[in-house]
């Protein structure tokens, strides 16, 4: 169940034009460095282990298990992080440069989710709203939590699954993964809402295109990397 527009704070991209005043504020200090991601590249520790999925950046932590399905040219469709019986999904995409869209997503999903015989509820969380709902799935009901975190120029979103879609304090790694997650947007001109390139890593994508058993190309698939 994928769904893919503006929130404030650090990562919503505000770009407010001030008058300097005076010498004193001309001399104030810039901000501090974010605590934790998801990170713009241009701001993100550098010396950390991370998968380079092209857009994304994932932290490699050694009890997530980071899964993907890409095409036959490596072009990454989904990425999912899996710890125990919780998963992450996520999700990039283009965004203004001078206002989030995660607002404008959220209501999208919350209606399409209606939609859907669900009954979404919206909470506060970590980043701000985010939507929680149980829906309908052939293995059962299943409990999602939408987060959405705005960056400049971008937007990540994130679904849990598991009891982490409704007990935060369980996400554990997955939470540790997000919190790591870098984003590198690059600075190509596109739509709003585009979902950013994602790609397999080089040593996979290399795998990918050996020849399979009959000669032919490997069928698409999840991978686990």
């Amino acid at each position: 169940m994928i769904f893919s527009r503006k929130r404030a704070g650090r990562h919503a991209g505000d770009e407010r034009t001030t008058e300097v005043l005076d010498d004193l504020q001309a001399g104030e200090a810039t901000p501090a460095a974010p605590t934790h991601g998801p990170y713009d590249i241009s701001e993100a520790p550098a010396d950390v282990p991370r998968l380079d999925l092209g857009s994304l950046h994932i932290p490699a932590i050694p009890e997530v298990e980071v899964r993907v399905q890409a095409d036959q040219q490596g072009v990454v469709q989904q990425v999912v992080l899996v710890h125990g019986q919780n998963a992450l999904q996520l999700g990039v995409f283009a965004a203004p440069r001078s206002e989030g869209i995660w607002d404008e997503v959220r209501e999208e999903i919350r209606q399409s989710l209606f939609n859907d015989g669900a009954a979404p509820q919206e909470v506060e969380g970590e980043y701000g709203p985010e939507l929680r709902a149980q829906v309908r799935t052939p293995d059962g009901p299943t409990e999602l939590r939408f987060v959405g975190i705005d960056g400049p120029r971008w937007m990540v979103r994130g679904v849990f699954q598991g009891a982490a879609a409704v007990d935060p304090a369980a996400a554990g790694p997955l939470a540790v993964c997000l919190h790591g997650l870098v984003v590198d947007r690059g600075q190509e001109a596109k739509p709003v809402r585009e979902p950013l390139p994602l790609r397999l890593p080089r040593e996979v994508a290399d795998e990918s295109a050996q020849p399979g058993p009959d000669g032919g190309r490997p069928a698409e698939q999840p991978r686990q990397v």
